[in-house]
């Protein structure tokens, strides 16, 4: 009698386990998928808040209406004298119209409201001395404040880091939850066919022989459930918003070139995990069977 034969006879087609293992499979790599792409794009999202927010900041003038324009020119000259400073420019009404609309509306009539002037800055990769440049500010134009923007940098960055690290739980949690899944099955499995166990033994089959065909018919039923969840997350993930749009908030999600290859392996690592825990819950099963 050949594994195959044994493996028939220990782990039944039908029944149970057979849908038990190959379900439980697809749900949790089609939940994978998009944890793994929470993981991915929240360190996108970190990278590229990171890269607009770096090498930039803003002065903001705030000054009486008769002295705003010789308080710009003064912070303008400040900030084109200062080393580490690549370019300084005063943003135009239009421009900050457009900053303050998502916050108070398309309809606020901005040019009734004392609105601070607002200048762009571009540092250089070094960087200035900010220290050194905010004192020459208050010294020179006293309603300007130079704002680098690290206090916007640092909580998006720990959010997004914070999000990773959600997301990394839920595949720890998706995992354990898969192996618990196949250890009770395969309990159950080897349990309930205890007495085909026992005449097996009679005719010389080993314990390592006969697990090794349960694993295998285990393994395999993990497996393909796995693939057939990952195919149905990956083509959920192709259904997003196209990124280019930009039209919603979950245009950012989603895998980009080689991170396509994470739900792929989906099902290498769970038939390995499948693998690790229907092995180990078959040796601890047939040492009770006696």
């Amino acid at each position: 009698m050949n594994r195959y034969q044994i493996s028939r006879l220990v782990v039944p087609r039908s029944g149970r386990g057979v849908w038990l293992v190959g379900l439980s499979a697809a749900a949790m790599a089609f939940l994978a998928v998009f944890a793994l792409a929470l993981s991915v794009s929240a360190a996108r999202l970190a990278q590229n808040w990171q890269a607009a927010l770096s090498q930039t900041a803003t002065v903001r003038i705030s000054a009486p209406p008769e002295e705003m324009v010789e308080q710009t020119a003064i912070v303008l000259e400040v900030l084109r004298t200062t080393p580490g400073i690549a370019d300084a420019r005063e943003m135009t009404d239009d421009e900050q119209a457009g900053l303050l609309e998502a916050w108070l509306g398309p309809d606020l009539p901005l040019d009734a409201l004392p609105l601070p002037r607002l200048i762009d800055v571009t540092e250089t990769p070094g960087g200035p001395d900010r220290q050194g440049l905010r004192l020459r500010l208050s010294a020179e134009a006293p309603g300007a404040v130079y704002d680098d923007h690290t206090r916007w940098r640092r909580p998006l960055a720990e959010g997004a880091a914070r999000l990773r690290q959600l997301a990394n739980l839920s595949l720890v949690l998706i995992g354990s939850v898969m192996a618990a899944i196949v250890m009770l099955a395969s309990s159950a499995s080897l349990a309930s066919n205890a007495q085909v166990i026992r005449v097996l033994r009679l005719v010389g089959a080993q314990d390592r022989f006969i697990a090794q065909a349960f694993v295998r018919r285990m393994t395999l039923r993990a497996t393909l459930g796995a693939a057939a969840g990952a195919a149905l997350g990956a083509i959920a993930m192709l259904l997003l918003p196209d990124p280019a749009t930009g039209s919603s908030v979950l245009s950012g999600l989603g895998f980009q070139g080689i991170g396509w290859l994470l739900p792929v392996s989906l099902p290498v690592v769970t038939a390995i995990l499948a693998w690790a825990s229907a092995k180990a819950t078959a040796f601890g099963v047939l040492k009770g069977v006696t």
